[in-house]
This record gives structure tokens, sequence and C-alpha cells, in this order.
């Protein structure tokens, strides 16, 4: 009986941990554009989004957005929202990387890195393909190839 009452215990606690570890979700997650246009990028529902966590800095990154680039208007036409977001940068060095590689894919500024965290982003960069729900269905650090078959599921 003893030991019952400690396994509920020690359930009970482990389950109080993960409650407070859980990651705190997207909701109301805001971020600005370069032009000063805020984006609520939780409140994209009932259309699937694709999120590009990327820094100039990163050699990866540098590829990556590039290729979002090319493919951003494919799947804006499909109806997939599609936004890369800068982690902790600063405006002007953002601003000049893409002015430099005559990017037209929406950047938006996650100074503090509250996005990233929301996500649970641990490293650049990072793609996040949420379905029309805001399920995440793809967490990598690679173009998702296969977003449509993701999307289909």
């Amino acid at each position: 009986m003893l030991n019952l009452k400690r396994a509920a215990v020690f359930l009970s606690v482990v389950l109080i941990f993960l409650v407070l570890a859980a990651p705190a979700g997207a909701e109301g997650t805001v971020l600005n554009d370069l032009n000063g246009k805020t984006a609520d990028i939780s409140s994209h529902k009932g259309a699937p989004r694709l999120f590009l966590f990327w820094t100039t800095w990163c050699p990866y990154c540098r590829t990556e957005i590039q290729t979002l680039d090319h493919m951003a208007p494919k799947m804006q036409k499909a109806g997939i929202e599609v936004f890369a977001i800068n982690v902790g940068e600063l405006d002007h060095k953002v601003a000049k990387f893409i002015g430099q590689h005559m990017l037209t894919l929406r950047v938006l500024l996650d100074r503090d890195g509250r996005a990233a965290d929301n996500y649970d982003v641990i490293g650049v960069p990072t793609y996040i393909l949420l379905d029309k729900t805001g399920k995440v269905v793809a967490h990598e650090n690679a173009f998702p190839d296969d977003y449509k078959n993701l999307l289909k599921e």
C-alpha cells in the first residue's frame, strides 16, 4: 500500500513538471516585418502555414531562405501562407541581407526569440509546417519537399 502511495505521489510530481515544461504555444505571437507592419502568426487559422526560422550569419540559412523565396509563390498559389522569421538580429542587418539577395519573401522579425521558443526551435535553419488547424506537421532543418503530402494527412 505504501508503494502505491509513493508511486501516485511520484506520478503526480512528474505530471506537474511535464505541464510546466510544455511549450507555451504560439497563441498571440505577434511579429513585425521590416516595414513595421505586424503579423500575428498564430491567427492564420484556416490556411496551412510554413515558417522558416533563420539568421543572416548561418550559411545553411542563406541557402534555405533562397530556396524558400523561390518556392513561396508556388506555395502561396496553393493557399499556403509562407513567412521567413529572422531570429534575434538587428533590423538593418536583415534589411541589408534581403536587399543584397533581392528576396521578395515576407520577412518577420523575432527580435527576442520568443516565437522561436514557442515553436521549439533549437537551431537554425528550422522549417515549421502547420496544417490548416494549426497542428505542426513538420519540424525540419531543410525545406520539406513532401509538404503537399504532409498537408493531406
